[in-house]
């Protein structure tokens, strides 16, 4: 019997944050694959193991959540301000979809330990010992992020004592800076407005900020939908009403902000904008049995990625919270207490984050420098992964 053979791709399979993902060297890829398009976005779809009706992605590298069908194709920067491109893709898990409309601020986080890794910084701006800053370019939102990532004998130290909520165990601190993280044309707020009414056919009509910084979010207060703000994954992914509502909520706030032309072409934008509903601080208790005090946060936050609530949070929603949040008047501003802050201390599903931020109103309108947190990243593989040759 004939049969198609398989082909390898080398790739490192790599947590970032609260991620993972499986990351590439654009040279590396197929020829087909080096560039945008069909072939591209087939042979990741390969990669992870989507389409998969069974939502597992049994037969692939997805982890069947949308925290781990992610994929991350870099390569040396054409830029001499810049060290590496970085792209990122976010594989639909049921549907044949690459969505390339934002960034992942989780795995941005790997990106720099990954670059220093294969080859991709220049040498001379590695120190044998210290802390080397890599200079990404993120080219699906046109951005600066500069990561500074510890080294240790030249080489990229991923063991140590850092704890971030959601990652099981310890390892090296990655600082991270999302540089200028509002939307490219200055628009922060896409309506024009801290708070707006958005009407949301069969919900009613809600109090939302909408913000353009990190990945555009949606922001509703809890209460407004029936919820406390500190729920649980089960208590919101296993009620199929709830989703729909929300994935309503996220479409006609994408109309507003001018994102889709109609709601019908927010299920071929699954990946932006973000829904988040958010709360003043209370106490909980964390997935991971940790009890929470509201006297220990500012807020709590709870937000959906790609159809489902998020088991902590993503590296850009934490963006646009912080953002949001230096912002006196937001819906996050209020539920922080008000006032003007350049951190915040927030409350999600599996612990608490802690995220800066600087805003400033000039000419008018509000714009942001920078967001900065801290996350870790660990190679967990690394050599090739294999696919049908013609898988695309």
């Amino acid at each position: 019997m004939a049969h198609v053979p398989q082909i390898r791709v080398p790739a490192t399979y790599m947590r970032g944050g609260t991620s993972k993902g499986v990351f590439f060297r654009l040279e590396d890829l197929p020829e087909a694959a080096r560039k945008p398009g069909p072939a591209r976005d087939a042979l990741l779809l390969r990669v992870i193991g989507s389409p998969d009706p069974y939502q597992k992605q049994i037969d692939g590298m997805g982890g069947a959540t949308s925290s781990t069908s992610k994929t991350v194709i870099l390569s040396r920067s054409e830029s001499p301000d810049h060290d590496v491109d970085y792209l990122f893709g976010q594989v639909s898990i049921d549907k044949p979809f690459v969505d390339w409309s934002g960034n992942c601020g989780n795995l941005s986080a790997a990106v720099g330990p990954f670059a220093i890794s294969n080859g991709l910084v220049d040498p001379s701006r590695i120190p044998e010992n210290g802390i080397a800053t890599v200079r990404i370019w993120q080219a699906n939102i046109g951005k600066t992020i500069v990561s500074h990532v510890p080294v240790a004998g030249s080489e990229v130290q991923e063991t140590g004592d850092f704890e971030l909520d959601g990652v099981t165990f310890p390892a090296a601190e990655v600082a991270v800076e999302f540089m200028d993280p509002a939307d490219g044309d200055g628009a922060m707020f896409p309506t024009g407005n801290l708070v707006d009414k958005l009407e949301v056919p069969g919900v009613g009509i809600l109090e939302a900020t909408m913000i353009n910084a990190g990945i555009p979010t949606v922001f509703i207060n809890a209460e407004a939908v029936g919820y406390a703000g500190t729920e649980l994954q089960e208590a919101i992914n296993g009620d199929t009403k709830a989703l729909a509502m929300f994935e309503s909520i996220r479409a006609h706030a994408a109309l507003r902000m001018g994102l889709i032309k109609d709601v019908s072409e927010a299920a071929e934008r699954q990946h932006t904008p973000k829904v988040a509903f958010v709360a003043p601080p209370a106490d909980y208790v964390a997935s991971s049995g940790k009890a929470i005090k509201a006297s220990d946060i500012d807020l709590v936050v709870r937000a959906l990625s790609m159809g489902k609530l998020h088991h902590a949070m993503m590296g850009t929603a934490a963006v646009a919270i912080a953002t949001a949040a230096a912002v006196p008047g937001t819906l996050v501003n209020q539920a922080a207490g008000g006032g003007e802050r350049n951190s915040v201390h927030f409350g999600h599903p599996s612990g608490t984050l802690r995220v800066g931020a600087e805003a400033s109103r000039v000419d008018g309108q509000w714009t942001a420098t920078k967001a900065v947190m801290s996350r870790s990243a660990r190679v967990l593989m690394e050599g090739w992964v294999r696919i049908p040759r013609d898988a695309f």
